[in-house]
């Protein structure tokens, strides 16, 4: 399965500078926060493939207007082809929002998932907006990861972590791909084509 992940900023490749078939080829696109509606609709409009989404910081107005077309897998297991996909977006709480959340109110979301992670065997992809603590993050309150993130990776194990939040612009060595234990970890700021 190739999946494209995206997310904080918009890729000219793909929509400044698209031309027919560009989207093309991809089986699923993973959408991990803080991009314009406008620009998800564009991909799963032009993708013949299933664009899903949680919310970045940055995503209030998803909340009254989402985007078409589009499925938000927010604090949920979905399932696609046989790969389980676990969303969790949101960023760690630096000032108020509705999609900043500190450790604990984290934490109590995934706890809350416990019946179903136990139920679907775990789960193949992490999907979040924020990355794991000490994994592609700072010590920096608003691109802090969070704890229970790198707990859920060392106890399930999945295949893939995909993130946003932590744009490749703020610095020359930041990492798009990276593994933590036996899970390859992609930063998809921008994006990332992957195979699964």
């Amino acid at each position: 399965m190739r999946i494209l992940a995206v997310a904080d900023e918009e890729s000219k490749y793909f929509y400044d500078h698209y031309s027919p078939g560009k989207l093309d080829g991809f089986d699923l696109i993973l959408a991990c926060g803080d991009l314009r509606k406008e620009y998800l609709e564009f991909l799963a409009t032009l993708a013949h493939c299933p664009v899903l989404y949680v919310h970045g910081n940055h995503d209030d107005a998803f909340d009254a207007a989402p985007p078409g077309g589009c499925i938000c897998v927010e604090d949920q297991i979905y399932t696609y082809r046989g790969v389980r996909i676990l969303g969790l977006g949101g960023s760690y709480r630096y000032r108020d929002g509705t999609h900043m959340y500190t450790e604990s109110q984290m934490a109590r979301r995934i706890r809350k998932l416990k019946f179903r992670l136990w139920r679907s065997g775990g789960f193949d992809i992490l999907m979040t907006h924020a990355p794991a603590r000490h994994i592609n993050d700072f010590d920096s309150l608003p691109h802090r990861g969070f704890v229970c993130f790198t707990d859920l990776l060392e106890q399930y194990r999945p295949k893939y972590f995909v993130h946003g939040h932590i744009h490749r612009s703020y610095g020359p060595n930041i990492p798009q791909r990276s593994s933590h234990g036996d899970t390859t970890t992609i930063n998809a700021s921008g994006y990332y084509v992957f195979e699964y």
